[in-house]
């Protein structure tokens, strides 16, 4: 089920909100998703506070991936550049080492909306999404649901739904997250800038699936399919991404 993390980090919305800070949008729901309906998400925290959702069925008592020691502790992902290049990186999770994509204008402790970075910060894994029309689920503790049609993520900075899932047709600027490439067939969302919003702070930074030869990315980190499905088989709950300088 959807955890904490996504509870507190990722909100889905509807086209109709229009109340919204212009310095700080805190985590709040932006319309109001009801059971039954496109865009209905099961949240669930620690407290047991459930909110409507979707969520990948798992049959009662079965045991998830990982379960044991990896799904009772963090699992931390750390990332450094790739010396001589900038737009490259090396991953290391449990003493393996992976090589992966960075943002073009590599990694920046500044990050700014456009500028093609990837932030230096501390990014807990939120939730995953994948295009089952495509690829199998991944095997994963993290909270995860299947890409629809109609999914997008809004890159327009002071809009009420800036760097949050949104429904298409969409009349601010955004991303179709069903992509004609491959990129999005499995996707991390990241919490960078998603539990408290600073407009222009940068939006929809995640780990998904590189380009042939790690082309650089608009500011995500980028795996191979293969290296993907292994680092969320491996992920633990509460695991981070922690980008380094």
């Amino acid at each position: 089920m959807f955890d904490e993390a996504l509870a507190k980090q990722i909100i889905v919305v509807n086209n109709e909100d229009s109340s919204y800070s212009h310095l700080m949008q805190p985590f709040r729901f932006a319309g109001s998703p009801t059971r039954g309906s496109d865009l209905e998400i099961m949240w669930q925290n620690r407290n047991g506070q459930s909110l409507t959702a979707t969520v990948t069925p798992r049959k009662q008592g079965a045991p998830g991936p990982g379960r044991g020691a990896l799904g009772k502790r963090s699992t931390r992902l750390e990332l450094n550049r790739r010396p001589g290049t900038t737009s490259q990186g090396i991953l290391i999770m449990s003493g393996r080492t992976i090589p992966c994509a960075i943002g073009r204008s590599g990694i920046s402790l500044r990050k700014r909306e456009g500028d093609g970075a990837t932030p230096v910060a501390r990014m807990a894994f939120v939730a995953v999404l994948w295009r089952a029309d495509r690829v199998a689920p991944p095997a994963t503790l993290l909270p995860r649901r299947a890409i629809r049609p109609e999914d997008g993520w809004c890159d327009a900075a002071f809009d009420p739904n800036y760097n949050r899932l949104i429904r298409r047709p969409y009349r601010k600027s955004h991303e179709a997250m069903s992509r004609d490439d491959a990129l999005y067939d499995i996707v991390v969302v990241l919490d960078w800038n998603c539990t408290r919003r600073l407009q222009g702070r940068g939006s929809a930074i995640f780990l998904h699936l590189a380009r042939p030869g790690y082309k650089p990315t608009e500011g995500c980190v980028a795996v191979s399919i293969a290296d993907m499905r292994w680092l969320l088989a491996q992920a633990g709950r509460r695991a981070h991404l922690q980008v380094r300088t």
